[in-house]
């Protein structure tokens, strides 16, 4: 018998590639919006920016340090700043037009559908848990072909609760009728998938070859790329 039946995959930066659908979205908002008019003369400059506040106020939201609208559109306001430009409306309006978009561009990593056609091949039942926004999510699997595969989409928003906390995956568990031991989470956050995972009981998956796993928190397996689950499932 099998070790494990259910597998638990986080969404973005794992199967969609957020970090290219990000980039051309901001792409896209920056000629639609005429940046350069504003005084944000650099297109790289404007994205890399982005992503720097993006990553610093996505990890006081999951702190619990600001609300889900802050996040929203703080990030934005954030790195309008760092241009001189101190436009609220203009910071609201693009990240508006961000999470429009956003979830419009189908770029996967090389090898989800591959992964994912494996796995359902080998009758393994697959699910999704992301700190996402509830309708931002739907959208992204939807528009990028993945939805067919999972049969519960697990998100923060719709569960109360994000990643690291043991309740998401606990809440995951009881949707799928599964007990820990049965299920293994892959994702590419050492602080919210592995370490949360680790604290459910499941065992891990750690996908992140930019970022190495060290100190103390140990996955399950660790992958450079998704095609080397098949080693293990």
């Amino acid at each position: 018998m099998r070790k494990y039946e259910h597998i638990f995959f986080d969404l973005d930066h794992t199967l969609w590639d957020f970090e290219t659908n990000s980039r051309e979205t901001l792409r896209d908002i920056y000629q639609e919006l005429a940046l350069p008019a504003y005084g944000v003369a650099d297109t790289e400059i404007f994205i890399s920016t982005y992503h720097h506040h993006n990553e610093i106020f996505w990890d006081r939201f999951r702190k619990g340090f600001i609300t889900r609208e802050e996040l929203r559109w703080k990030r934005m306001w954030r790195t309008l700043l760092d241009f001189k430009i101190m436009d609220e409306p203009l910071a609201r309006r693009i990240s508006e037009r961000y999470l429009e978009i956003l979830p419009t561009k189908k770029n996967l990593f090389s090898d989800t559908v591959e992964i994912l056609d494996y796995l359902t091949g080998k009758k393994y039942v697959l699910h999704l848990i992301t700190n996402g926004f509830e309708k931002t999510q739907h959208e992204k699997i939807n528009n990028s072909g993945i939805a067919h595969y999972f049969t519960h989409v697990i998100t923060s928003e719709n569960a109360g609760i994000m990643k690291p906390h043991k309740a998401i995956f606990d809440y995951a568990l009881e949707k799928a009728g599964v007990l820990s031991h049965q299920s293994l989470m892959v994702g590419d956050t050492l602080d919210a998938d592995i370490i949360g995972a680790i604290g459910a009981g499941m065992d891990s998956v750690y996908f992140n070859p930019a970022v190495p796993a060290t100190g103390t928190i140990k996955p399950t397996y660790t992958i450079d790329n998704l095609s080397e689950l098949k080693k293990y499932l």
